[in-house]
């Protein structure tokens, strides 16, 4: 990696060919690919990372290791091209409109199991490798890891880390920060780096594990995790209280304070019930994970507590259960693609205090909040006939968010939503530390430009 640095930036007038000629001494022709070359469906992926004003990245490059990556990153600061990293570029759509990306680097080739300690209930696998198929790894072995990511056939491990993604069972197993052991990343400039270790009681060293998830890959680029794993459980059941928010809000907070240990509560609006089919107002879906007796008693002990409140229930197990999970990821996430293959989808990622989720939940239409966090997602469509509208809900919803200790985040949504609000709509006093953090890790600013609060 010796030789004379020229920053890209000064010779803008270098092709895209000269561009990628970079990148193919370190990881050859094949894996390097010219933006003009790209299949359509993934450069429209990646196209939903940036504003369309903004002119392509040169390339994709698809490292086949750690220390390839690390040459491919040293070679870009050196450089000073600026970096999109992705895997399978399932939620490049989400956060801010990233900045001038010179090129793409994919890590879905860094994609291989390194350790699986069974007998300690830990696995270490390497960024690229997809959610779906890790966890068809640990099925063999009756074990699991419990993070529920919003696309688990497509997402791999290092864009869950990077962007938070955790799901449905925090409410038994906490965020995918509490699920991480241990971390390997790469520098902005290419040095190679670990924190953490394999061990679940492992203490030494700064959290960066807690840093870096939902950092948007700002900081580094992330090559291979640790996590801790949970061992399968012999059956589930869930069950669905259906009716008026107050009620709703009640039944929730009983459950919060009781002896009750689900899997995954969540709250859910009143024409989600409606599209799943389950009754009419709120709704509580409440999933119980444990030996067969136990899910029983759980479940019949709840269903008591809605019918003397006067709510419908209902208990679902076995394929049907599957299926209702399944149903309700597919609703708050739907694609909701124009003709043009931009989404007109808005979806945003909200916070508050669990006691007034029900009240937010009856400002729109498709939502979820999870019961004890009171983290949740809420899903819009946008029309460009009542786009002023929608935004003014969503300036009104944010308010609302922080007006009772929360957020609201936009994670994805058409460009033109995203230029006209503030995507992060953060409040808070750590900016300037943020920037700082980023200065340190990344201080020419060259990984995932513009994705993170603030412009960072």
């Amino acid at each position: 990696m010796s030789g004379e640095q020229i920053p890209l930036r000064d010779t803008l007038q270098e092709s895209f060919s000269a561009c990628s000629s970079y990148f193919a001494s370190v990881v050859g022709e094949d894996a390097v690919c010219l933006w003009e070359d790209m299949e359509i469906a993934l450069g429209e992926r990646i196209r939903n990372a940036f504003s369309t004003s903004v002119k392509p990245p040169s390339c994709i490059v698809y490292p086949q290791s750690q220390a390839q990556l690390g040459e491919v990153i040293t070679l870009a600061n050196q450089k000073q091209l600026r970096v999109l990293i992705c895997g399978s570029a399932s939620k490049l759509d989400w956060g801010g409109s990233a900045s001038e990306i010179d090129v793409v680097i994919c890590t879905e080739k860094i994609n291989q199991l390194i350790e699986h300690a069974v007998g300690d209930l830990t696995v270490t696998v390497e960024a690229g490798m997809k959610f779906a198929d890790l966890q068809k790894i640990l099925a063999r072995t009756n074990q699991f890891l419990a993070i529920d990511p919003t696309s688990p056939a497509e997402a791999t491990i290092g864009g869950i880390i990077a962007t938070a993604d955790t799901g449905s069972l925090r409410q038994r197993y906490g965020s995918d920060r509490d699920q991480l052991l241990g971390i390997t990343f790469v520098r902005a400039d290419g040095e190679i780096v670990k924190a953490g270790g394999r061990v679940v009681k492992n203490v030494a060293g700064y959290d960066l594990m807690k840093l870096f998830t939902g950092s948007y890959g700002t900081l580094g680029v992330i090559t291979q995790a640790t996590f801790r794993l949970y061992p399968m459980q012999e059956t589930s059941g869930t069950v669905v209280l259906t009716g008026t928010s107050e009620l709703i809000q009640q039944v929730a907070d009983i459950l919060r304070g009781s002896a009750l240990t689900p899997t995954k509560a969540d709250l859910l609006s009143a024409p989600l019930v409606s599209q799943l089919g389950l009754g009419t107002g709120l709704g509580l879906m409440t999933c119980f994970e444990s030996i067969g007796e136990s899910v029983k008693e759980q479940s019949h002990r709840l269903v008591e507590v809605g019918e003397k409140l006067g709510l419908s229930a209902t208990i679902y197990s076995a394929d049907d259960e599957v299926n209702l999970w399944e149903r309700l990821k597919q609703l708050i996430q739907f694609s909701g693609e124009t003709s043009t293959g931009e989404t007109s989808r808005i979806l945003c990622k909200v916070g508050l205090m669990p006691t007034v989720a029900a009240e937010l939940l009856n400002q729109v239409e498709i939502g979820l909040i999870h019961m004890s966090s009171g983290l949740g997602m809420l899903r819009f469509v946008n029309n460009v006939e009542v786009e002023s509208a929608i935004i003014n809900k969503l300036e009104k919803l944010r308010f609302f968010c922080q007006e009772n200790s929360g957020f609201l985040t936009i994670l994805a949504a058409p460009t033109i939503v995203k230029q006209k609000l503030d995507v992060w709509g953060y409040a808070g006093n750590s900016l300037s530390l943020m920037q700082r953090i980023k200065q340190q890790f990344d201080p020419n600013h060259i990984l995932n430009p513009g994705r993170f609060v603030g412009g960072i």
